[in-house]
């Protein structure tokens, strides 16, 4: 007969089969927060990342660069600084090939020029700005620059406040701003920044030299007419990053007075007794018509062609020529420039104050009458402006007695040196290197900064540019402790935010290196020139290029988080 029945099973069974499922609002609120939870880590963990990435590839960047110029890890100067520069650095003028004959002008040509003189700096204005590169951010550019013309020139500056200040130029209707890395002498001497971000904390040290001649020369173009550049136009010239990024951008050149047909590129000049240094820059001197300035800042401008001719879509503007004198001796190599001191820009600390890195910066502030006079002036055959008379003559150096090449003492010297035995071609070897770190600190003599105004490139009318100055005072003003805290991410001269630098401190290139030569690209008497337009590279490491490489996981992350809370939204609407 069988037993009584239990329950103990079948009480199990229910309590089984009435266990709740999870309800669809309740699956889609675990999805909604995985996907805020999921998204936000993906954003904290890529930023994070990217924020300690510059300094690794600094490392990199340094360590790569080991062996590519010679003696680079060798103290340089008296008082044996371990970031440059080094012996190899300088060459012989006497032992450089001057350059070919500059290309024939056709029928059309625009053969005038218009100078403006605007001083040598002799006020000691200095700050280590970059207002192009880095705007509103101090000590972006991580090393000083001598500034002329317009006095309101900082980080913080805006086109108003520029077309507000005054200006150093004799025609006060030329307000632009011309600046590039001061020189100096690596003497031991402690300036006011020695103990400052952008000076000696960031390895640029010495004597800053004050110029004994400025002249800022706008031309022609060999094929035909100029038009107007527009007010505020934005222009770098040269890649603060050279040593690094490699040669591409690189549109400085070096000489001596006397032998200005002989032009270098990544060497300083030793010049003969009685010569003195000359730094030239030839800026862009086509223009897109449309903008001020780009998010790499070249690519609204471009170099014309050996033959004058711009890129499709792009006009021929004046091109400015700074050429800026120092009367400097020729360092002793063979003590390591105790006996007469080495002299070097200042820049980033992974730079090694390399002259390829060298660069200039300009903005356009003349106002419309003076940039209509310097456009008619140049399109009929005149020299004009404040500063004429001050142009260098294109006529070959007369012969001068050429001495041999300084060669160092190994047992003496601290650097390992190797002077040109024969002569070598006005750009040497091409140097390239790692990444490098922006910026540069802000020297005193700025009274009072203008109240944080972002600087908005507003595509305006056409307006002026500068020219020439001539002054013999030699030595500087000490600049005074920058007022602000340096910026650990700040951009270029190149420079500018983690990629791109200053004053041509932007990024690496997309084009292939134009062949080395005596000239800058695009330049007449560059080796390697033809007849076509070149337009200047696009970066695709610095700036905006290069965040967007390092940060999508960080916007991949900010995209789930935003669907997470529309999820959870949508939930909430459909339980009411």
């Amino acid at each position: 007969m069988p037993g009584p029945v239990t329950t103990t099973s079948r009480s199990t069974f229910v309590r089984r089969t009435s266990r709740r499922r999870p309800t669809a609002p309740r699956r889609a609120t675990f999805a909604a927060a995985a996907l805020i939870l999921g998204g936000g880590g993906l954003m904290v963990g890529n930023v994070y990342a990217s924020a300690t990435e510059p300094d690794r590839n600094q490392d990199v960047g340094q360590n790569q660069g080991v062996g590519r110029s010679e003696g680079q890890n060798q103290g340089g100067g008296q008082n044996g600084e371990q970031n440059g520069p080094v012996a190899a650095d300088y060459v012989d003028i006497t032992g450089v090939r001057p350059e070919g004959d500059r290309p024939r002008e056709e029928a059309d040509a625009s053969r005038g020029s218009f100078t403006s003189s605007c001083g040598v700096n002799a006020n000691g204005l200095f700050n280590s700005d970059n207002v192009i590169v880095a705007p509103g951010v101090g000590n972006g550019a991580h090393h000083f620059h001598d500034y002329v013309g317009n006095q309101a020139n900082n980080a913080f500056a805006s086109n108003a406040t520029l077309a507000n200040g005054d200006t150093s130029c004799a025609d006060k209707g030329d307000r632009s701003t011309y600046y590039w890395p001061v020189l100096r002498l690596r003497d031991g001497t402690r300036e006011r920044d020695a103990d400052a971000p952008g000076g000696g904390t960031e390895g640029n040290t010495g004597r800053i030299v004050t110029p004994a001649q400025v002249t800022l020369t706008f031309e022609g173009n060999p094929r035909g007419k100029v038009t107007a550049m527009p007010r505020f136009l934005r222009i770098i010239t040269g890649d603060a990053k050279a040593f690094v990024n490699g040669p591409a951008n690189a549109n400085a050149s070096w000489s001596c007075t006397g032998f200005e047909d002989r032009r270098l590129k990544d060497k300083y000049p030793l010049c003969p007794a009685g010569s003195k240094v000359v730094r030239t820059f030839r800026f862009q001197s086509c223009w897109d018509g449309r903008n001020i300035d780009s998010a790499n800042h070249r690519t609204h401008v471009a170099f014309a062609g050996a033959d004058g001719s711009c890129p499709d879509g792009f006009r021929a503007i004046p091109r400015l020529v700074q050429r800026i004198v120092y009367d400097v001796a020729a360092p002793s190599l063979a003590d390591g420039g105790r006996t007469s001191p080495l002299f070097a820009v200042d820049s980033f600390p992974d730079q090694l104050h390399k002259p390829v890195t060298d660069h200039g910066d300009f903005i356009n502030v003349f106002d419309d009458r003076l940039m209509r006079e310097m456009v008619d002036c140049i399109n009929s055959g005149r020299q004009c402006g404040s500063g004429r008379g001050q142009e260098p003559s294109h006529a070959p150096a007369p012969p001068q007695e050429t001495r041999p090449p300084a060669e160092p003492d190994p047992s003496t010297s601290p650097m390992a040196t190797k002077s040109p035995a024969e002569p070598v071609p006005a750009t040497s070897t091409p140097v390239t290197a790692a990444p490098s770190r922006t910026a540069m600190p802000s020297r005193t003599a700025m009274a009072s900064r203008a109240a944080s105004a972002s600087p908005s490139p507003a595509r305006t009318a056409p307006a002026r540019t500068p020219s020439a100055s001539s002054a013999p005072a030699r030595t500087t003003p000490a600049p005074s402790a920058p007022a602000r805290t340096a910026s650990a991410r700040a951009s270029q001269d190149g420079g500018g935010s983690r990629g791109g630098g200053s004053g041509g401190d932007v990024g690496t290139p997309t084009q292939a290196p134009p062949p080395s030569g005596n000239g800058a690209p695009g330049e007449p008497g560059a080796s390697g020139s033809t007849g076509g337009a070149q337009t200047e590279p696009q970066a695709v490491q610095g700036n905006l290029a290069e965040t967007g490489t390092r940060l999508w996981p960080a916007a991949a992350g900010g995209v789930l988080v935003i669907a997470g809370f529309l999820l959870l939204h949508r939930i909430r609407r459909a339980a009411r």
